[in-house]
């Protein structure tokens, strides 16, 4: 375990100073924590294989809750991540937990107690893990309040009196010493012990204008410690405060939808102060708003090909009936997995939308070819005709379809155990096209003929068989 606080002397640091930086290095998984399984009492040389499926140690989320519950510390805020994520996600929006919220106003002091509400009501949404809201009184500040009379009186004015305090404080370049080619400013001020209390502040000399007296700073101004602001943000030209909240089990989207419920119906903002919500929440948005465009996009294009495919309305919607098919192996493998949604399943569902599009119209050409033929054939003389030509092109529809679902599943099933770089991300892509080609498998060899058969029947075999009776 390896720690830093506050930040580094660098502009490429965007750690406050109020930050606790703690790397945990992990041992190999096969030294955690054991849990119980189904299998523990089976033979050493079965359990490999079920390790792949239910691992017999203890999860990364366990090991987070675990540590997280034990590091409850008072005034600090526990927020886990990954090193790198951590400072993109602060060099991206500032805000360095997965949902953040920005309170924006006027008054430092009066966004600090917006802040503390904030950080009251949230702990009662479901799926918080932790707030902490900005403390902005943390400085304290040596204040000087001159007296004028008294200045006016040893023939001094501000700017005078505030040279000496800043050269016995801070110290004034003296000169200039030169090493070689190399040159060194030589600082000048008191030692440590006449400048490190308030008294040894007070009795700091001050010379008197046109005299040789000095007088002492007690007798020019007030010298007192006061509790301010240890820094300032500002965005937009307002002055900013930070809620850090962590998010625990649920995808940040919807977690946020229900903490701005919960704010607006316990907090009420002063005239001129607002909230804005950030984070990761604050780039999922922008891509939410980027698929209200692309998927509309996307469906159209598959509408347009499949028409352009099959030169009927009726056929291109027997075709787009895969997709609520497959939704339902989607959804469901999500939830077994625990897959909240994000851009990843997204992606992952757009894509499933050309599989789709895919086995839905081979699954229709091969119905077409064998009503065709029984038609040319003169066979289509009742419903029993019909039936039997669909179920002699559903069949011939298996072996390619289940080809189709064999190659899907040997592509795709081992990104689910991958634990490299992006594996994370690869997984949410993989999961709902494996579960959604699943149940499209079936449901398109159950389905597909009795709705094809149903359209054949009253648009054209009927007909057909009245007429020739």
């Amino acid at each position: 375990v390896f720690g830093k606080a506050g930040r580094a002397e660098t502009s490429t640091d965007p750690a406050p100073l109020s930050m606790f930086e703690t790397v945990v290095t992990l041992k190999p998984k096969s030294e955690w924590r054991k849990v119980d399984t189904f299998y523990k009492d089976w033979p050493e040389w079965t359990k490999p294989a079920f390790r792949w499926f239910q691992p017999d140690h203890i999860s990364s989320e366990q090991l987070v809750e675990e540590m997280n519950a034990a590091l409850q510390i008072p005034g600090a805020s526990n927020s886990w991540t990954m090193p790198i994520k951590g400072r993109i996600d602060m060099l991206t929006t500032g805000i360095r937990t997965p949902v953040g919220v920005k309170v924006f106003g006027s008054d430092i002091q009066q966004i600090e107690r917006i802040g503390r509400d904030i950080e009251r009501v949230l702990p009662s949404v479901p799926g918080t893990r932790s707030v902490f809201a900005e403390r902005t009184g943390g400085g304290y500040f040596l204040d000087f309040v001159w007296k004028r009379e008294a200045l006016a009186r040893y023939g001094l004015n501000i700017e005078d009196a505030q040279v000496a305090v800043t050269n016995a404080i801070g110290g004034d370049n003296v000169t200039t010493t030169v090493e070689g080619r190399e040159r060194y400013p030589v600082n000048v001020r008191y030692q440590r012990d006449y400048r490190a209390t308030l008294p040894a502040l007070q009795a700091v000399l001050v010379p008197a204008a046109n005299s040789a007296a000095q007088v002492p700073l007690s007798q020019l101004a007030d010298v007192k410690v006061v509790a301010g602001p240890s820094m300032y943000r500002n965005e937009d030209g307002l002055l900013t405060g930070y809620v850090y909240v962590d998010v625990a089990n649920r995808d940040p989207g919807s977690y946020v939808e229900d903490a701005k419920e919960a704010v607006r119906r316990a907090i009420r903002l002063p005239a001129g102060y607002s909230i804005q919500w950030s984070g990761q929440y604050e780039a999922m948005e922008r891509v939410r708003e980027r698929l209200k465009v692309v998927l509309p996009i996307t469906l159209l294009l598959i509408v347009v090909l499949l028409y352009l495919n099959t030169k009927s309305m009726t056929k291109t919607a027997i075709v787009l009936l895969a997709v609520p098919f497959s939704a339902i192996g989607a959804v469901w493998l999500l939830y077994a997995l625990d897959y909240n949604m994000s851009i990843g399943v997204w992606v992952g569902l757009i894509a499933l939308l050309g599989v789709d599009a895919e086995t839905g119209v081979f699954m229709l050409l091969y119905l077409d070819l064998a009503y065709e033929r029984a038609k040319q054939e003169g066979k289509l003389r009742s419903l029993r005709d019909l039936q039997e030509a669909i179920l002699n092109g559903a069949v011939k529809r298996i072996r390619p379809k289940f080809m189709t679902v064999a190659t899907t599943f040997i592509g795709l099933v081992p990104i689910l155990w991958a634990t490299g770089t992006g594996a994370d991300v690869m997984k949410r892509i993989g999961a709902p096209i494996i579960g959604g080609v699943f149940t499209s498998f079936l449901l398109e060899l159950v389905v597909y003929p009795a709705i094809y058969e149903v359209w054949k029947w009253h648009s054209e075999v009927k007909r057909l068989s009245h007429s020739s009776s």
